[in-house]
């Protein structure tokens, strides 16, 4: 039984904007089994998916294939995708993040150092969807200020019971 009177907690559930590239990807399937708004576009990023309401976007890619591509035309593309995205993750998708992937990750970062790109490295479709929806959930009103608020009040908290502030405050009245 859940606190909120035996009743389950709603599922949170979204519109989300793919482009038309990843229509019959796997990732796609996933979101409408869980009842998301999925919308195709042929104007955004090839690999990008939106969450529009949480004003966050993220660049879908293998590493098997960036490692094909060459680094040149990659860049581009993610160059294209942070002019466009201000809040943008690029999801890089390997079995097996060894080596050469991860030196794969540390150009890409090293190229985009200073940029509003993050990079996020994920294994499978599963952990891929549930990473975006963790992101796009916990930064969407007003799950966000909800969020915000409980950080607040847990810092409050640990100011009040911290032995140091304790002693500040000791230290202070001894002062005056």
């Amino acid at each position: 039984m859940s606190e909120s009177g035996g009743q389950e907690p709603s599922r949170w559930i979204t519109t989300v904007i793919m482009s038309t590239a990843l229509q019959n990807h796997e990732i796609s399937t996933v979101l409408q089994r869980q009842q998301h708004r999925v919308r195709y576009s042929d104007s955004v990023e090839i690999g990008s998916v939106i969450f529009s309401l949480s004003g966050v976007a993220f660049l879908l890619s293998d590493t098997e294939e960036l490692l094909m591509a060459g680094e040149e035309q990659y860049s581009k593309r993610i160059h294209k995708f942070i002019n466009i995205h201000r809040n943008g993750f690029l999801v890089l998708s390997a079995a097996l993040h060894g080596p050469e992937e991860w030196n794969v990750m540390f150009r890409i970062q090293r190229r985009f150092l200073g940029s509003n790109l993050r990079i996020i490295p994920v294994h499978n479709t599963a952990e891929t969807v549930k990473l975006m929806l963790t992101i796009a959930k916990t930064t969407c009103k007003p799950k966000a200020d909800d969020i915000y608020y409980k950080m607040v009040k847990t810092k409050a908290q640990i100011i009040e019971k911290s032995p140091v502030w304790k002693m500040l405050q000791e230290y202070q009245l001894q002062c005056n």
